[in-house]
């Protein structure tokens, strides 16, 4: 019994740290965001893949390269635009948004491709459960990217927010001790 208790005591200490964590650190909100597309992208490369063997339209292999090289390198740009306790570093910053751009321009077009494949007049491609995971999955992640740079450009908002959180623990007395020597003079 005592150790449910104590999990439960621990429990508000634990989301206590996180909050003073994103209080040093709020770009870890919009990283998060960041990870989960570039994880929803990744994670499904295959049905990527095999899109782009059927389908073979023009450019296809080459806006899955650009979408996977942009993404692991937004993460770079990302984490040199923050850097720690300092201003922000600009140029990497607009670099940053700018490869999330072109990776939303690359899934459009990738997105258009496979929809013009599906509906062209003369021997269109049937629709596999791979051709409609990879179109879905391709909506999903431009969403998540989305959310991911209004999670950015908002940052200084929610930042502000998060550090009017009080996480200070407050300390009932000192013990009855007194004042302490610091000077060292005896």
């Amino acid at each position: 019994m005592s150790d449910n208790r104590n999990s439960a005591t621990n429990m508000p200490e634990f989301l206590r740290k996180i909050i003073v964590h994103l209080k040093r650190k709020p770009q870890t909100i919009p990283m998060l965001a960041l990870v989960i597309a570039f994880l929803i992208y990744s994670l499904n490369l295959t049905n990527i893949s095999h899109t782009t063997s059927r389908i073979q339209g023009s450019g296809m292999g080459l806006y899955g390269f650009i979408t996977m090289l942009l993404s692991m390198l937004s993460f770079v740009c990302f984490s040199n635009a923050y850097p720690n306790r300092k201003p922000i570093n600009k140029p990497m910053f607009i670099l940053m948004l700018v490869m999330i751009g072109i990776i939303i321009f690359a899934d459009v077009q990738y997105r258009g491709l496979i929809h013009t494949a599906l509906n062209r007049a003369e021997n269109p491609i049937a629709m596999e459960n791979y051709i409609d995971a990879a179109y879905n999955m391709l909506f999903t992640h431009i969403a998540t990217l989305i959310v991911s740079v209004a999670l950015i450009l908002v940052m200084p908002v929610y930042a502000k927010a998060i550090r009017s959180i009080k996480t200070s623990i407050d300390v009932e007395d000192n013990g009855g001790l007194g004042e302490i020597d610091i000077s060292g003079e005896n």
